[in-house]
């Protein structure tokens, strides 16, 4: 019986070959990431090189590894890997018995010889290979589609043999770009840009308002959810729970109905704002896209955005609905967002909330109610809430 088994993944690193002299900090956090990501599978080492990664399996299920290792950031892609000695009869011989193993029609075989003193030169290596295969079994070659594509990176001293390639999470490794507090609602977009923050190399904390018992906890609960399916992507995420429940009442019952959620957003900024900077976040971020709702139309973004000059990054600004249900559903959160309990943004809807808001009467409007002190009670009565890849969640107070 065959024994051939992959005792390999070999990583291909992603943008991070633009990166020069900070290459090695990119491929240092990188490995860090990848053994975070890949705790529950104690047997693996790891070998970082300046173009690649390897890990060795130690017997460890390497398609349950590859599914773990496509959620990590900096990955251009990876591909299950049999090391053999570089002589040209055991890689030709370990390549068909990959293959057998196989479904398919069609193959192709690509060689790259990074050892030039390799007697035989890449070309050489493929015909040799390919020649072997089709004598022995009812494949045949497809330069263009091929049904299997077959690497083998012949090296100094070993050669790699791969027949399975997953394509890895891209982007630059989580952490790499500093750090930046994402306003985390129930909704489905919000998620969404933590995702597509996380894929910039950016770790990600959370600020989530509630007021309760307007807000229920099952509404909170869904926020947790929301952010520990994103440990997937970052191994750790911290959520701030802000109790916003006197200060939106007083906004509900003081001020015009039609400017109550630009007030109430623009108290939410200064707030965020405020925790960024205790949390050495360099930005916030929101899951704003133009012209959804009114609270989001350029000018209602410029009123609510006039609070503060922190940068505020908008990742999904662009993409319209549809495109952000597509990624919440790949990321696993789309599911969870549209579970029917209620956040502190829609439990006072107005009937006609102002869709062109000014910063003038905005400043008029806050102008007649005492929010000072209740900011400052916000900011100190919330508490934070750490979500962990391995099914853990701790709580403090802020």
């Amino acid at each position: 019986m065959d024994k051939t088994v992959y005792d390999y993944i070999l990583v291909r690193y992603g943008e991070l070959s633009t990166k020069g002299k900070n290459r090695k900090d990119f491929i240092h956090l990188l490995l860090e990431n990848t053994r975070e990501a890949l705790l529950d599978f104690s047997a693996l080492t790891y070998e970082k090189t300046y173009d690649r990664l390897y890990i060795r399996l130690n017997g460890e299920n390497g398609e349950e590894v590859a599914e773990k290792l496509q959620c990590v950031f900096g990955i251009s892609s990876f591909s299950l890997a049999v090391k053999v000695e570089s002589e040209i009869e055991i890689i030709a011989k370990t390549v068909l018995s990959l293959l057998q193993k196989e479904t398919g029609k069609t193959f192709k075989i690509i060689a790259r010889r990074k050892n030039k003193l390799f007697p035989m030169i890449s070309d050489q290596i493929n015909r040799y290979c390919a020649s072997l295969i089709l004598k022995n079994t009812s494949l045949s070659v497809d330069v263009n589609q091929p049904d299997i594509r077959v690497l083998i990176e012949v090296q100094n001293d070993f050669t790699y043999l791969m027949v399975k390639t997953y394509g890895g999470a891209g982007g630059y490794p989580v952490g790499i770009g500093g750090k930046a507090l994402l306003l985390l609602s129930g909704g489905i977009d919000s998620p969404v840009a933590a995702y597509m923050t996380m894929k910039r190399g950016v770790k990600v904390e959370c600020i989530h308002f509630a007021s309760p018992p307007y807000t229920s906890s099952s509404a909170e609960d869904k926020v947790l959810q929301l952010a520990k399916e994103l440990t997937k992507y970052q191994a750790q995420i911290r959520v701030h729970i802000i109790k916003l429940t006197d200060l939106q009442l007083l906004i509900h019952h003081e001020l015009d109905e039609s400017y109550e959620v630009t007030i109430l957003r623009r108290m939410m900024l200064r707030i965020a704002e405020r925790l960024a900077k205790t949390r050495k976040c360099n930005a916030l971020i929101t899951g704003e896209s133009v012209g959804q709702v009114a609270s989001q139309t350029l000018e209602s973004i410029r009123t609510i955005n006039d609070v503060t000059n922190f940068p505020i990054l908008r990742p999904v600004i662009g993409l319209d609905k549809i495109e952000i249900i597509e990624l919440a559903r790949k990321i696993g959160t789309y599911e969870i967002s549209i579970q029917p309990f209620e956040d502190c943004c829609t439990i006072f809807t107005p009937k006609n909330p102002v869709t062109k808001p000014t910063v003038e009467k905005a400043m008029k409007h806050e102008a007649k109610i005492e929010y000072g002190e209740m900011l400052e009670e916000c900011f100190h009565s919330s508490r934070s809430v750490i979500l962990k890849k391995e099914n853990k969640k701790e709580e403090e107070l802020f």
